[in-house]
């Protein structure tokens, strides 16, 4: 599954290496290209839940965090190819055109949101939290979904098929999951003591 994750970046760098492995525009190209990877990557990790509930997959828990790192992962290295190769760290200007264009600001957002997630994605972090506190932090992945699917949409501006695809995707995992947290509320579930909770976190994010 590691291997299975590093195949994109592999292809971006082969393609980087390739004579117009990138097209006549490379560093526009790399920034969608790692861009699209960390929508996709941040879908398949929304879906881990819902596929291991309704397709009794459990074996697919223990990935969700690895996933989850993955998606920070190709979301660094797009941020890293904006900041560093297409701008060179010219930071005056980059302010400049987070204030200027919102679709870099929705995303810019989006990225400073998804840096406590990855922060708190360990068993050391979870226990230090608590369950219940560390849920409801990482209950802003849906924000983060939403906002890296609005960056994308503006960004395109006119080719918009994609980009609306994406959040009808997310949108669609965000209902299952107010539609599981209603369900659960209506059979009134006994409560859990913190240590089960903090077990079942910890279970839930491995």
């Amino acid at each position: 599954m590691f291997a299975a994750c590093l195949v994109p970046a592999a292809d971006l760098a082969w393609r980087a290496f390739t004579p117009d492995g990138l097209g006549v525009n490379p560093i526009e190209e790399a920034e969608i290209f790692t861009g699209l990877w960390t929508l996709r990557f941040l879908a398949i990790t929304l879906a881990v839940t819902p596929a291991r509930e309704l397709l009794r997959l459990g074996f697919l828990a223990r990935y969700r965090r690895m996933l989850g790192l993955f998606t920070f992962f190709y979301a660094c290295v797009h941020l890293a190819m904006w900041a560093g190769v297409d701008w060179f760290f010219a930071w005056g200007l980059m302010a400049g055109e987070i204030g200027k264009h919102r679709y870099i600001l929705v995303g810019m957002a989006s990225f400073v949101l998804l840096v406590p997630l990855a922060l708190t994605s360990t068993n050391g972090a979870v226990r230090r939290l608590g369950g219940r506190r560390w849920a409801r932090l990482h209950r802003l992945i849906y924000l983060i979904a939403i906002g890296g699917t609005v960056h994308y949409l503006w960004a395109v501006k006119k080719d918009t098929l994609f980009p609306l695809v994406y959040l009808s995707v997310f949108v669609g995992l965000l209902a299952y999951r107010v539609a599981t947290r209603w369900t659960l509320r209506r059979t009134g579930p006994a409560r859990s003591p913190s240590g089960a909770a903090n077990a079942a976190v910890l279970q839930h994010s491995e």
